[in-house]
């Protein structure tokens, strides 16, 4: 098999989301040897949601109207002064939730602060209610998205920036401080047809979440054929895939990484074999945030070893 980078979702969101908790949990797992950590995009959602999630089979949306959820990128600044080398990554950042200015400059100041750790994943979202909540417009929001890609690349670039597009209009603006290495990888969500060709036409890497491997294998055909198009060569672009880990269990068998050691060994190996070299674990354990960690660990004890 050939190497395997490992991320871990952060825990930024429920009851245990406290400073204590969220510097411990990020030093573990950063001396654990994981190579990132992440955090989910939402912010502030109404009790009543007719949009449905894309990632769960009845098209619900678990979490409770109270339930504390940290910001995001505010919450990768906090784990940026925590720790020194896992890198910091967004699963992913709803392009639309924000102005595109005001989300390149707290990118680029995480890059800076970060000495260069960000890698920025990004995908339009799904729930028309919380857009409405932000006054943020929800229609062509992929066209927007476009957009503000386009707008990052030139400001994370150009000593002094403009952007002139159908949705945003900047006039000539001085832009720093610039990401460390004049850009941040871009790591694309999404299971449509759009969302491969922003892949294709954006992406460092194709970040897949929740769903089974034949799914997100072809979904990666699709964005090879893309890229190929493009005049890129589809080499260059890696493939990511978010995952619960669940030793009990107690998840969907095709969204997990679950059960015994050989057995997880084994569900590696399937995503390893359509070219996976990310995984991004979502650690599913009783005993809240302690068991988690206790589940990371054994992982990377146990199961890492054998696939690196």
């Amino acid at each position: 098999m050939v190497g395997m980078d490992w991320g871990v979702h952060l825990p930024h969101l429920g009851r245990q989301a406290t400073r204590r908790n969220v510097i411990e949990f990020a030093q573990h797992v950063e001396q654990l040897g994981f190579h990132s950590g992440w955090v989910s995009d939402h912010i502030a959602w109404p009790r009543s949601i007719e949009s449905k999630y894309p990632y769960s089979d009845d098209g619900s949306f678990a979490p409770a109207i109270d339930m504390p959820w940290l910001d995001p990128i505010g919450t990768l600044f906090f784990v940026a002064g925590c720790t020194e080398r896992l890198q910091l990554g967004s699963t992913v950042l709803i392009l639309g939730y924000r102005p595109p200015v005001l989300t390149a400059k707290a990118i680029a100041s995480l890059d800076a602060l970060s000495e260069g750790r960000v890698i920025l994943g990004v995908g339009v979202g799904w729930m028309r209610e919380e857009f409405e909540v932000l006054g943020m417009p929800y229609d062509q929001r992929g066209r927007r998205a476009d957009e503000q890609l386009e707008l990052f690349r030139t400001f994370f670039a150009e000593p002094t920036s403009s952007y002139h597009g159908e949705f945003y209009d900047v006039p000539e603006v001085g832009f720093a401080p610039k990401p460390v290495h004049g850009s941040v990888p871009i790591w694309v969500g999404g299971d449509s047809e759009p969302a491969f060709r922003r892949v294709a036409r954006f992406g460092d890497a194709f970040h897949a979440a929740f769903q089974d491997v034949d799914a997100v294998a072809s979904g990666w055909r699709r964005v090879r054929e893309l890229a190929t198009e493009l005049g890129r060569d589809h080499s260059t672009i890696r493939l990511s895939v978010r995952m619960y880990l669940d030793p009990a269990s107690s998840m969907p068998a095709s969204k997990s990484i679950a059960g015994s050691t050989d057995q997880m060994v084994d569900t590696v190996g399937s995503w390893s074999a359509i070219g996976v070299d990310h995984i991004l674990l979502d650690p599913v354990a009783p005993g809240g945030i302690d068991g988690r960690r206790a589940a990371l660990e054994s992982f990377m004890l146990d199961v890492a070893p054998q696939i690196t």
